[in-house]
């Protein structure tokens, strides 16, 4: 009990915590713990809760790996397997923006076939139609394997980006950052020392991305305290983060063979723990398509102040069991953050206010 007051002390007087201290708050009740993360989240937004209009757009499912945790992507002999030709993508991205989308968020598989000017070349195009809009693409495991297989280094690879019409990175492809847990779940991908060198070239030049976790597989609470910390350490030197996202795992459809599954307690207090922990990266994600709509509205009140968006349409996480396949129209979107107590604030992709609906 001593301990735990102490540690209550130590977050209230806003000191930093280390990676036992992280271990520790899981040790607090889930209404504590809530209560602490929600103060900082008061502190910084009041009770205002972020969305965008947003429609993601995954171009393809042929992939080069084979992750255990991963529903989505398809091998060659797949009889579901696609990719895209860049008409079909610029119809995708004429629909949204007529829908009223502000970002459409570019990801897919490790397409060997593909071809580098096929990924750039859709973001190219889309700019071309759609100045306007933001392009938010290429996980830093896309990177990782566009840069490797055409012979660039990570520098090269960024400034294709940039000049193909990439605003801002996505955070996927982080999973869980010990070594010894990506070996098992996603063994031959993006390293976790290259996937946080990745995000630091992004943010030297002056650009912002998000940053993401795996969590409720087999991990342990030590790893993703460890996961955090390390955003944590980049985001001192660089301040290229926007937001946190803890994404939960999804069960069907895969190979990973978990028996346990994060409770609702769980997945709370992960937020929270995020909240507390990442005093330097602004926002904190509940992302629905992984935690459903309703916890990612009970996760307000646990330390996240944003949402994600309506996305439209999304494939990789409903291929495992999200029931995001379709997304959620605006005023529905609306009103069940107004519903839950929160004013909805929708934004632009890097965090400008545009609409409060108050």
């Amino acid at each position: 009990m001593h301990e735990c007051n102490e540690l209550i002390a130590k977050i209230e007087a806003g000191e930093r915590l280390g990676q036992k201290e992280g271990e520790a708050l899981y040790a607090l009740d889930l209404l504590t713990l809530g209560r602490l993360a929600s103060r900082i989240r008061e502190a910084k937004y009041g009770r205002k809760s972020y969305f965008n209009v947003n429609r993601h757009i995954n171009p393809t499912n042929v992939c080069k790996d084979i992750c255990k945790f991963c529903a989505y992507s398809a091998s060659r002999k797949n009889p579901n397997q696609y990719t895209l030709s860049h008409e079909e993508i610029l119809a995708i991205a004429d629909e949204a923006v007529a829908k009223g989308a502000r970002e459409v968020h570019i990801v897919s598989a490790h397409n060997p076939d593909a071809g580098l000017d096929w990924y750039l070349g859709a973001f190219r195009r889309i700019k071309e139609l759609h100045p306007e809009l933001h392009v938010k693409a290429l996980t830093a495991a896309e990177v990782n394997f566009l840069a490797e297989s055409n012979g660039l280094s990570y520098d090269e690879m960024i400034d294709l980006m940039i000049d193909s019409g990439v605003d801002s990175m996505p955070g996927g492809g982080a999973e869980i950052f010990d070594e010894e847990v990506r070996d098992y779940i996603c063994k031959g991908k993006v390293s976790s020392r290259q996937w946080l060198d990745i995000h630091r070239k992004w943010h030297e030049r002056g650009r912002q991305s998000n940053a993401t976790m795996l969590f409720g597989h087999v991990e342990s609470r030590a790893h993703r305290i460890d996961h955090m910390l390390r955003l944590r350490k980049l985001q001192d030197e660089t301040g290229g983060f926007n937001a946190f996202i803890p994404l939960v795992y999804q069960r069907e459809n895969n190979f990973l063979r978990v028996e346990e599954f994060p409770t609702a307690q769980e997945i709370l207090k992960t937020y929270a723990v995020a909240r507390i922990l990442l005093d330097n990266i602004p926002h904190i994600k509940a992302y629905w398509a992984t935690s459903t709509i309703g916890l990612a509205l009970l996760a307000q009140e646990f330390g996240a102040d944003d949402l994600d968006g309506t996305i439209q349409k999304e494939s990789i996480q409903s291929a495992a069991g999200a029931a995001s396949a379709q997304g959620m129209e605006l005023d529905e979107f609306v009103s069940l953050i107004k519903n839950s107590g929160f004013i909805p604030v929708e934004r632009d992709s890097l965090y400008n206010e545009l609409v409060v609906y108050a």
